[in-house]
Formats: structure tokens, C-alpha cells, sequence
């Protein structure tokens, strides 16, 4: 995308990329509802199964002649700067650094409730296997809108970084709703703030990769979206992997009882790693917003 898109593209074209991927989860998550709505076992290995080989036929579709063979891009005697050379030559400017500090603190904020939405909706909230599947396409749904407010206003010369700030705004205010939908035992404010992680998570999503994808150019254009994506999946990975734990231990430590009176419940675990979300989330904030006086700051010199 970097490579063909021209600057002043590049935001319609990256949110077309989000638009497709979560076109695919939001058809998926609406069909795996329907499917499990008379829930079995057998049933729910069937639609695993019948998932995997939807994934692999779209997969190989997808990459089938995807780029042509240019040999005299990789000839032998062409010199080529190994990955830690052209690293410290990137991230030398002080702006970099933080951009990529920024992405990994929000892809975790946005990511560590990623496989507790639907089990906190099912022991929380007591909503059925059918209504919590399909919490995934209210999560979809909002991204999907989040993509489209990010490519309209990008597409009117918005400020990237002003989008991610306003994403990471969104994403706190929405965590927050998650965390009182159980005391108010209110499965539609629940509903409203997953729609809520969505939206957030989208516009923030796009303002940093388009920040990213404007640090590029043709010599550094691989490492830097290489770097992008290594980071968001680390960090997502990561994220996702503490949210589970984390809910598992401190369950564990409530229902011991040994965490007081206050937190006995199933909830306690959720409500930690809420907790931690939103506070990942503050420090992407201020990060973020960091990154929009700095920007401002180069935009007055260049005026000037």
C-alpha cells in the first residue's frame, strides 16, 4: 500500500484494508451467532473446522500472483545494509521512537480485553452463547464506522495524531462503560461500550499507521511498516495473553478470598484487567498528545 498509493491516497487506501478485514469478522461473527444458536459440541468443531477452510481457500486466493519476481532487486552484487544498520539510522530521530512507543502502549490498551468481552458477557452478565458471539460484530461494527470517520477526516487533511488522541479518548470512556455495565447489571451499556472499544480502536488504528506510512519512503519503506506491524502484533499478542492470566489469577485469589470482602466475585479478575486497560490507555494519551505538539511545534518552523 505504501509502495503504490500515493501520499494523499494512502488514508483511503488504509482504511479500505481495515474496512475489508472487518467486513470479514463482522459477516463471520453474524454467521458463527446464527449457527450457534442451538448450541452443541459437535456443532461448535463443525463451524471451527468449516472456518479454517474458508480461511486457508481466502488466503490463498489473496496471495495467488500477488507481486511479480524482480531478480534485480536482490542481485548478489547489489549492497544491501543489514537490519540493525538501517534500524539505527531510523530510529537515530527522537519522533520515531515515540510514534512506535505510542502504537505498542495503545494496541495493548485496545487488545487485552480481546478474548474477555464474550466470557465476562456469559458469567457477568448472563447473556446466552448467540447474544455474546455477536458481540463481536458490535466490536466489528464500531471499528467499521471508526475506519470511515478516520478516512473522511484524514481525507479532508486532518491530523493524524489528533485521531489517535481522540481514539485513545474514546477507548477510555469506553473500557469505563464496560467496567459499570456489572454493578448496574446492564447488558446494553455493556454493548455500548464494546461497540464504543471498537470505534476508538479504529481511529486510532488508522492515525498511527498513516503516521507511520508517512515516515516511509523507498529506501526505508519495508523496514518501517516491518517494524509497524511487528510491533502492534507483539504488543497485542502480549496484551492479550496478560488479559486472560491476569483474569485467571486474581478469580482465583478472590474466590480464596483473599483479596477482602470487596472483591469476591467472578467479576474481580475482569474488573482488574479493565483497570489496566484504561490506565495503558491514559499513558497512550498522553504519549499521543505529546505527539501532536511536537508536530505542531515542526509545522511553526516550517511556516516561520
Amino acid at each position: 500500500a505504501t509502495d503504490l498509493a500515493p501520499p494523499d491516497k494512502r488514508p483511503r487506501v488504509v482504511a479500505l484494508l481495515y474496512v475489508m478485514l472487518l467486513v470479514g469478522m463482522l459477516v463471520s461473527s453474524i454467521g458463527f451467532g446464527a449457527l450457534l444458536a442451538d448450541f452443541g459440541q459437535i456443532k461448535l468443531i463443525q463451524v471451527i473446522q468449516a472456518a479454517a477452510l474458508i480461511t486457508i481457500g481466502l488466503n490463498i486466493l489473496a496471495l495467488w500472483k500477488q507481486e511479480v519476481r524482480d531478480p534485480s532487486r536482490t542481485r548478489h552484487d547489489e549492497s544491501q545494509p543489514d537490519f540493525i544498520s538501517a534500524w539505527r539510522s531510523f530510529s537515530h530521530e527522537p519522533s520515531h521512537r515515540r510514534i512506535f512507543i505510542a502504537l505498542g502502549l495503545g494496541t495493548a490498551g485496545f487488545s487485552m480485553q480481546d478474548i474477555l468481552l464474550e466470557p465476562y458477557g456469559g458469567q457477568i452478565l448472563n447473556l446466552s452463547v448467540s447474544a455474546t458471539t455477536i458481540l463481536t460484530a458490535i466490536l466489528a461494527g464500531g471499528t467499521l464506522i471508526g475506519f470511515a470517520a478516520a478516512a473522511r477526516s484524514l481525507g479532508r487533511g486532518g491530523d493524524t495524531y489528533r485521531l489517535a488522541a481522540l481514539g485513545t479518548l474514546v477507548g477510555i470512556c469506553a473500557v469505563s462503560a464496560v467496567v459499570f455495565a456489572d454493578p448496574l447489571q446492564s447488558p446494553n451499556l455493556f454493548r455500548i461500550g464494546a461497540a464504543l472499544i471498537g470505534f476508538g480502536g479504529g481511529l486510532f488504528s488508522v492515525g498511527m499507521l498513516v503516521a507511520a506510512m508517512s515516515l516511509a519512503n523507498k529506501e526505508n519503506g519495508g523496514l518501517v511498516l516491518g517494524v509497524w506491524g511487528a510491533i502492534q502484533a507483539t504488543a497485542a499478542g502480549v496484551a492479550i495473553a496478560l488479559g486472560g492470566t491476569i483474569r485467571d489469577v486474581v478469580t482465583s485469589l478472590a474466590e480464596a478470598g483473599l483479596l477482602g470482602p470487596a472483591m469476591t466475585g467472578p467479576s474481580a479478575g475482569y474488573s482488574v484487567v479493565y483497570h489496566i486497560e484504561i490506565l495503558l490507555l491514559f499513558v497512550t494519551l498522553i504519549a499521543v498528545v505529546k505527539l501532536v505538539s511536537n508536530s505542531e511545534r515542526r509545522s511553526d518552523k516550517h511556516e516561520n
